[in-house]
């Protein structure tokens, strides 16, 4: 299940995307929280992460907030969710790389697992920023 962490990061990146400046300003996150209905503080701490994870860029001070480092279609909504999630697997055998369960060899049900999180790896790191924007675009008209 994904959790409001990666849905609000999620917005927050439609939000910045769609109220940029072709100039490239900031966008303070106050105003990111009033469109979204979504609590300043919490956003604080997401935000961060995303700094941190090369999503986005923030300055402070007068003309502060955030902004993309990237265009929209260079985002995938897969590394925006895995960043905020972690692993997007479905089971913990898989969840984490090094993990050595002793039932691997004869799990009736691995192949099953693969399959799904596969469908759901290509799913969400084959759709862009950019296609939840078009999306939105389209909703309104």
């Amino acid at each position: 299940m994904i959790s409001t962490r990666g849905r609000y990061a999620l917005r927050v990146m439609i939000d910045i995307a769609q109220n940029e400046k072709e100039n490239g300003s900031y966008i303070p996150l106050k105003d990111i929280a009033e469109r979204q209905n979504l609590s300043k503080k919490y956003l604080e701490i997401i935000v961060k992460d995303m700094v941190s994870g090369n999503l986005l860029k923030g300055a402070s001070g007068k003309g502060g907030g955030y902004k993309l480092c990237r265009k929209p279609d260079e985002y995938s909504v897969g590394e925006i969710l895995e960043l905020m999630e972690g692993s997007l697997s479905s089971v913990a055998c898989l969840a984490e790389k090094d993990f050595e369960c002793p039932r691997k060899g004869e799990c009736q049900t691995l192949p099953m697992w693969e399959e799904f999180d596969d469908m759901v790896h290509d799913f969400f790191f084959n759709k862009k920023l950019s296609d939840l924007i078009h999306q939105v675009n389209n909703a309104k008209k």
